[in-house]
């Protein structure tokens, strides 16, 4: 037989082919069978339960050691699925849109859905909690050349006065602003914006969000803690901002021309 011939039909590179492809479809199937193992859908939507575990597309729980000493699992296939929002499917079909119920600022749906985040402080590699305002973060400064939002005025975007921005938090981890902490009146409720639902004028010396109304600001989740935020309530706020990108006013869900 010629060198690299096994049989008379099957050479070593033909081995080596096949072995590859193989090998290949593998890697394929073990790759998509991973990407599974977090944000895929494990709740039936029309039964509102858990599926069914399916040994060969769903990996095994893998266990992750957190720097705080938690263990999580994932996929997590005995959590109960969360259905907190309000509201119903147009159609009975999987997939059909959902529609909110009475309030839909209020009714977590589409861009104001959240999920339900560990009720804790994020914190930095050396245990501090990771958000905080400046009045907090005492060696944190607004540089002399920027911008400093700290007394501007708020609006809204019907263009009414919501309130007046009195600090800003930190992310210590990240060293950059989350969040404007805006007065609602003198003396009033004191909330977290998002810095990047609202937008600061240099010149204008206002700060403007095109996400709410000005009368919608009342209703932004609050905190436990006035001078930190934990992974729960960040996630609510950002839901309401979120919420408010689609249904603030009526016409925002209407198709644009």
């Amino acid at each position: 037989m010629p060198r690299g011939e096994i049989t008379g039909y099957v050479d070593v590179a033909q081995v080596v082919l096949y072995a590859f492809w193989i090998f290949f479809a593998g890697l394929v199937f073990w790759i998509r069978r991973e990407d599974r193992r977090e944000g895929y859908p494990l709740e039936a939507e029309v039964t509102g339960t858990l599926k069914s575990p399916d040994p060969i597309l769903i990996p095994t729980p893998k266990l992750f050691h957190l720097s705080d000493g938690k263990v999580k699992a994932a996929p997590q296939m005995d959590t109960k699925p969360d259905r907190n929002f309000v509201g119903h499917k147009r159609e009975p079909w999987p997939g059909a849109p959902l529609e909110p119920g009475g309030n839909p600022m209020q009714d977590h749906i589409g861009p104001g859905s959240w999920v339900h985040r560990d009720d804790e402080h994020d914190h930095t590699f050396d245990g501090q909690k990771r958000i905080v305002p400046l009045r907090v973060a005492t060696h944190f400064t607004v540089h002399e050349d920027g911008p400093n939002p700290i007394g501007m005025t708020v609006f809204g975007a019907d263009r009414q006065v919501a309130g007046t921005v009195t600090d800003l938090w930190i992310d210590r981890g990240e060293c950059m602003v989350r969040y404007y902490e805006v007065e609602l009146g003198a003396g009033g409720r004191r909330v977290l914006m998002p810095h990047t639902f609202c937008r600061t004028g240099r010149f204008s010396r206002t700060v403007k969000s095109e996400a709410l109304l000005a009368s919608q600001f009342a209703d932004i989740p609050g905190t436990k803690d006035p001078d930190s935020v934990t992974l729960l309530e960040e996630e609510k706020i950002m839901a309401y901002f979120g919420a408010g990108t689609l249904y603030a006013t009526p016409n925002r869900q209407e198709a644009l021309l």
